[in-house]
């Protein structure tokens, strides 16, 4: 082999490890936020059951900050050295309960479900969230995109009993937000269809809204959706 030969293998050896460690160290490369509406959530086929600290008020609650990768996929349990710790989020505790609340059965406090969000999604994050940063990330999303502001904002108020277009909630959403949202519908006993939850699109700083790189997976909503009532919807502790 000759010495041009050889520097040549060097080189592109040299940009191969170079490429490499670009990649892995490129963790993700965006999130989904995502939001569900929680009467629609016990109006699905498994029900629900409200949490121990009662009845979630009728707006939006988190239901995940979610890595992904523009090709579609996902990571998930990135990290099994590194479990829920409940004592990290102790002070966030109440706030959680609040934007963040369990609807599974039996009722909980929330703390399975958290556990299950950071150790399947979170842990994919941690080059930029420790546990405790990872939570309060998805509530400032929450109160940056007022999801219920923005409806009431075009007129439209969740939970009312009237039907409303795909087109005017999403316009609505795209106008306070900056970015269209991808919504996702369940199908109650009458056939019809509701608001289940809504994704958004997060650069990887988990910091700023931006245009969804690739739309996730769910039920396609028909033209006219309505946003359910817990009146309407009964969980398990009513039955």
């Amino acid at each position: 082999m000759t010495k041009s030969n050889r520097r040549a293998l060097l080189a592109i050896f040299l940009v191969t490890q170079s490429v490499a460690i670009l990649t892995a160290a490129k963790d993700f490369d965006f999130f989904y936020f995502v939001q569900q509406w929680p009467a629609s959530y016990c109006d699905s086929r498994r029900g629900c059951c409200y949490p121990k600290t009662g009845k979630p008020a009728e707006d939006f609650s988190i239901h995940g900050l979610w890595p992904n990768y523009d090709d579609g996929t996902y990571p998930s349990n990135c990290d099994s050295s590194n479990p829920f710790d409940d004592s990290k989020v102790s002070s966030l505790e109440s706030v959680l309960q609040e934007h963040w609340p369990t609807l599974a059965c039996p009722s909980g406090d929330g703390l399975k479900f958290w556990r299950h969000e950071w150790e399947k999604h979170g842990t994919c994050a941690e080059s930029g969230f420790d546990e405790r940063g990872y939570f309060e990330a998805a509530l400032l999303l929450k109160k940056k995109a007022n999801l219920i502001q923005a409806l009431k904002n075009a007129g439209i108020r969740p939970a009312d009993g009237v039907f409303h277009t795909m087109s005017q909630i999403k316009d609505a959403i795209t106008k306070g937000v900056g970015y269209e949202p991808f919504i996702e519908c369940n199908v109650d006993s009458s056939g019809n269809h509701q608001i289940f939850q809504v994704y958004q699109c997060v650069d990887a700083s988990a910091t700023n809204f931006i245009k969804c790189p690739v739309l996730p997976h769910g039920r396609a909503c028909r033209n006219k959706v309505e946003f359910p009532s817990f009146s309407t919807a009964s969980s398990r502790d009513e039955l």
